[in-house]
């Protein structure tokens, strides 16, 4: 075991210092729609060679970073195929710029069907004790219940013709009232008062035949 992860160590530092002794190269480009020619954004940018150093392209399909001449750099997203180019190597101005285009691709999953029982028995046992929704009669009758009404009556505001009614009523009634009260308060309109008089001249009648 020891020796297997010694050997590992070894190949490790080998292939780290070969990538070293490959110049670095300042990795550019933008990706795009091979059919349409729209940017494909966010798309996943490996460096096989590298470890599996990985990256991604911004929201304009565009990417830079370090990578060495000849390195394998992979392409990846969800919807496209798969492209990989090689850095070449020998390059001049220790820059390299591409346009990488990608293929969509439709990928046709198998059908799943996803049930919330977990047997036949629970679905039947969950079926019969199903509560179903009440149907347009049962719908209005609750509709028309007397408490329903009350709620809908706090609830909405006054029409104008509902607000005349009130004012019409509310006149009516002050009206009575003062005339109730104008009536009550002269005395040459008062029954009562009528009453108290022509009793006071009957006893004075009396009084005065007792007299004589």
């Amino acid at each position: 075991m020891k020796y297997l992860l010694t050997l590992l160590a070894v190949l490790l530092s080998l292939t780290a210092s070969r990538a070293q002794d490959r110049p670095l190269v300042q990795f550019s480009g933008v990706i795009y729609n091979v059919d349409s020619n729209i940017v494909v954004p966010y798309v996943s940018v490996t460096n096989r060679s590298d470890r599996n150093r990985a990256s991604s392209a911004n929201f304009q399909g565009y990417f830079s970073f370090v990578a060495h001449e000849r390195d394998t750099i992979v392409f990846s997203a969800v919807g496209y195929r798969r492209e990989a180019i090689v850095i070449p190597s020998n390059l001049k101005d220790k820059s390299y710029t591409v346009i990488i285009k990608m293929k969509a691709e439709v990928i046709n999953l198998p059908t799943v069907a996803v049930l919330p029982w977990a047997s036949v028995d629970q679905f039947n046992k969950e079926f019969m004790e199903l509560k179903f929704a009440d149907d347009d009669l049962e719908i209005a009758k609750k509709n028309v219940a007397k408490t329903s009404l009350l709620a809908m009556a706090r609830d909405l505001p006054r029409d104008g013709q509902e607000m005349r009614g009130i004012n019409f009523q509310n006149n009516h009634i002050a009206l009575t009232n003062k005339a109730i009260n104008q009536r009550y308060a002269n005395p040459l309109l008062n029954p009562f008062a009528w009453g108290s008089f022509i009793q006071q001249i009957i006893q004075g009648d009396k009084n005065r035949n007792n007299s004589d």
